[in-house]
């Protein structure tokens, strides 16, 4: 499988397979683009330039055409052009690892928050349960003993700490992570902390704490001043802006070389996002702005017919950031070297598996989004139980036992998406939504584009 695509004015070529990635001159681009919609394979590579392809480019010299398409076959001689899908073995990738390891904690030390945000997929705190709530530090240690159970012998441990409004139980934070702290050796162990907050109880205290503690902080913001006051109203229905910017200034001006990122969403209400881009980058350079989620009835949500605006959003944001490489837009950070491992390649974040959420009662989930959702419930840290059934669900999900994924370019960069969106857009894990895959799939052709440049490859 070869995908074709034009972005800021660079012409490039994706060997799917082999992870080649080819910047092409006007007539390569072409000949190679009618070849790739002729067939998948690129068998006729192996002889003589087809009189149809001739034919269906007559434009250029049928010499000039012939030359180049030497040049393919010798691509697909060094592996790097229609090469086969020998990345794994089907039957092995459908039956991988079924049971993997617990590395990663998702801590909710709050089920209520400050904020009122118009999207929130956790109602405002509460993940629909009508109980706002903080977890107990007596119910965050057993989370910690858990995940070090589940680990194995695997090492390095993540915790994030999640809510609502994580500093709304601050005192539970700072008891967990003395708890791990204190026993991490022992159990041969690395504990990695986030926290994610909308930093509106930010402190001198606290922002000192987080920028000792914390490896990332994620600072929810969702871009200029109109748009997030707009989206993100405090309780009493006032704009978050002038209280919260200030407070990330400070933190980030502190954090040293430790990571952060300044994460928003974009809705249906306010699809401009570059601008937004901008805006956060202006305060800080590492920025994160993803679509948004919902249902299709949820007015808010994005929808099919908003594609097309979106798309030339990503070019505009794309074209902004050639000229602005001081600004690290997570979306478009992309890895064409084959990395990471594997198993992340084909699966993914590994929500219900590698990845577990635990509630304010110790209850445990895939990952945050699935909180609430009783169907999905995998046990308890409070009684060491864990649904091993379910879990192997999870596990087994991968862009081979997804219908949708086995035939898209982009399979190995986005690893089949997000199972907790694919059930709430689609109503089920399992496949894909539309939406989602086509954004995906545009931020990706930008990131390849900005990475042709910076490379020196296009010009």
């Amino acid at each position: 499988m070869v995908h074709t695509f034009q972005c800021l004015g660079v012409r490039i070529a994706v060997d799917v397979n082999s992870g080649a990635v080819h910047v092409l001159d006007e007539l390569t681009y072409d000949l190679l683009t009618a070849l790739a919609k002729r067939e998948e394979d690129g068998e006729s590579l192996q002889g003589e330039l087809p009189e149809e392809l001739i034919a269906a480019l007559p434009q250029y010299d049928p010499a000039a055409l012939a030359e180049i398409w030497e040049e393919l076959r010798e691509l697909k001689k060094e592996g790097l052009l229609f090469e086969q899908d020998d990345y794994i073995d089907r039957d092995k990738a459908a039956s991988m690892q079924q049971q993997a390891l617990v590395k990663a904690l998702c801590l909710h030390v709050s089920h209520d928050c400050n904020l009122r945000c118009k999207y929130c997929f956790a109602s405002t705190g509460d993940f629909g349960t009508g109980k706002r709530m903080t977890m107990d530090i007596e119910t965050a240690k057993q989370a910690i003993d858990f995940v070090i159970a589940k680990s194995g012998n695997r090492r390095n441990i993540e915790v994030d700490f999640f809510g609502g409004e994580p500093l709304m139980a601050m005192d539970t934070v700072k008891a967990t992570v003395e708890y791990a702290r204190s026993i991490e050796k022992e159990h041969n162990k690395c504990f990695r902390f986030t926290i994610t907050t909308n930093g509106v109880l930010l402190d001198d205290e606290n922002i000192e704490y987080i920028n000792r503690e914390m490896s990332n902080a994620v600072l929810s913001l969702d871009g200029r001043k109109e748009v997030n006051d707009d989206l993100r109203p405090t309780i009493n229905g006032k704009g978050s802006y002038d209280v919260i910017v200030p407070k990330f200034q400070k933190l980030i001006a502190g954090r040293g070389t430790k990571d952060y990122y300044l994460r928003g969403t974009f809705t249906r209400f306010h699809k401009d996002f570059a601008e937004d881009v901008k805006e956060l980058a202006s305060i800080g350079k590492n920025v994160s702005v993803e679509p948004v989620v919902g249902k299709e009835d949820d007015p808010y949500a994005l929808q099919e017919a908003d594609l097309p605006e979106l798309k030339a959003e990503y070019e505009r944001l794309a074209e902004y950031l050639k000229d602005h490489r001081e600004t690290n837009f997570f979306h478009f950070n992309v890895d064409l070297s084959q990395g990471p491992c594997v198993i992340k390649r084909l699966r993914g974040c590994g929500a219900g598996c590698e990845y577990v959420a635990v509630t304010p009662d110790g209850d445990i989930y895939p990952c945050h989004q699935f909180v609430g959702n009783e169907a999905y419930k995998l046990g308890s840290v409070k009684d060491n139980s864990f649904d091993s059934n379910l879990s192997s669900q999870f596990a087994g999900l991968n862009v081979y036992t997804r219908e949708e994924c086995a035939h898209c370019w982009a399979r190995f960069y986005c690893s089949g998406g997000c199972s907790a969106s694919n059930l709430l857009v689609g109503g089920d894990i399992k496949h894909p939504h539309k939406v989602g895959c086509e954004l995906e799939r545009k931020r990706l052709e930008c990131a390849i584009a900005l990475k042709a440049i910076d490379a020196g490859m296009a010009d």
